[in-house]
């Protein structure tokens, strides 16, 4: 595990379009924000941080969601930026998606999304999991809750498009939180 030789601080971004994973991040942030200094979550729809603010972080944390079998743009030029940094923070990072509603499928060696971001950023995280989202068809535009559907009958969910099924581990994202202020945390 790496060493923290910064004033302590964490960075906690998310990139989502249905809201889970801000949702996620804000979650993370209740656990964190007792012990650490630790700006709100940030968006990476609208603007994305400067170098010199993931810079001077401790820790950055990345929640980004998955949609049609991408991680969202934003997510992918943040970690561009990242990758840039002469001497990036320790990184941790959580993929949302649906395949992680399946035990297997949570971790970086089980999540074909996850292993792929890590792999095309060439990173080397010092935590990384997946977190299933939320499957809420009604919230969907038509062509959304159809392509969903198709997604979901490839990989045996649900399709009925009145389902509205909560996936996430709550326990899963505070066992997270945990790792990070592990790594916070001096002894």
């Amino acid at each position: 595990m790496p060493t923290i030789d910064r004033p302590r601080s964490v960075a906690l971004y998310y990139a989502t379009r249905d809201g889970q994973s801000r949702r996620i991040a804000e979650h993370i942030f209740s656990r964190l924000a007792e012990n650490e200094t630790l700006a709100p979550p940030q968006g990476l729809a609208m603007t994305p941080p400067a170098s010199a603010d993931l810079a001077a972080a401790s820790v950055i944390v990345l929640v980004a969601a998955v949609r049609y079998g991408k991680h969202l743009p934003e997510a992918d030029r943040f970690l561009a930026a990242y990758r840039s940094l002469a001497s990036p923070p320790p990184l941790a990072l959580a993929s949302v998606n649906l395949t992680a509603r399946k035990p297997a499928k949570t971790t970086a060696s089980g999540n074909v999304y996850l292993r792929k971001m890590i792999a095309r950023h060439r990173l080397a995280p010092f935590v990384a999991v997946a977190f299933a989202g939320r499957l809420d068809y009604r919230r969907y535009g038509w062509l959304d809750r159809q392509i969903i559907r198709f997604i979901m009958l490839l990989t045996r969910g649900p399709t009925d498009l009145e389902t509205s099924v909560e996936y996430t581990s709550w326990p899963a994202v505070d066992e997270f939180a945990a790792r990070i202020a592990g790594l916070l945390r001096h002894d």
